[in-house]
């Protein structure tokens, strides 16, 4: 009998454990983020309107992902740290005091969730692979795609790498679109204009970000 090798990469199953569902965070997981957003953006002595005219960002939007009621994409949180002069992975994950990280599995953590500007349609979960490495400059993320009804193109700064994992993935970049499965990758320059999601039901990705 054929080997069914919709999980599994080139016949290995090495990746197998990556795609498993991710667990929906506590609140804390996700209210850490806002958090650290409101605590840099006042060390450096930002009011959120200012905060708004740096980033285009509306300024009830930015209150809304301060107190959690909107919980931001990843594209965002990018335009939030070049604006706050602060590394991206410091927003994601918090400071590391590392200067390498062997993560096991199970030792995964920083599970976040992303949602449209509403805060309405849950779009993703992720984990972060390798938190403790300080002065990192890119964010290894395990990420479970949602299917989506409003494609939300993304524009901002950096580079992203996407392998995926489980699922079929849609991709839509610059004027073309693209059906990705298990074993299936794309490295793009993130000022290309994209969006990304589980073609239907729920899709798995590796996914490295460098914010620039």
């Amino acid at each position: 009998m054929e080997k069914d090798t919709r999980n599994s990469v080139l016949g290995m199953d090495f990746f197998q454990d990556l795609t498993g569902e991710i667990d929906h965070p506590q609140p804390k997981d996700v209210e850490e983020i806002g958090a650290r957003i409101g605590k840099i953006r006042e060390q450096k002595g930002l009011s959120l309107q200012e905060l708004s005219n740096l980033t285009g960002f509306d300024e009830k939007f930015l209150a809304e992902i301060e107190s959690n009621v909107v919980q931001p994409q990843l594209g965002t949180l990018i335009k939030l740290s070049k604006a706050l002069d602060s590394a991206f992975g410091r927003i994601v994950s918090g400071v590391g005091d590392r200067f390498f990280s062997v993560t096991r599995k199970n030792e995964r953590r920083t599970v976040s969730r992303s949602s449209d500007h509403d805060g309405k349609q849950h779009l993703y979960s992720y984990k972060s692979l390798a938190p403790d490495v300080k002065g990192r400059h890119m964010e290894a993320l395990v990420v479970q795609l949602e299917q989506a009804q409003i494609k939300d193109i993304s524009v901002h700064e950096g580079e992203e790498f996407i392998f995926v994992l489980n699922g079929i993935v849609e991709l839509h970049i610059a004027d073309e679109s693209f059906d990705l499965e298990p074993g299936d990758s794309v490295y793009y320059l993130s000022t290309t204009p994209h969006f990304i999601a589980a073609k239907s039901g729920r899709a798995t990705i590796l996914a490295v970000l460098y914010g620039g």
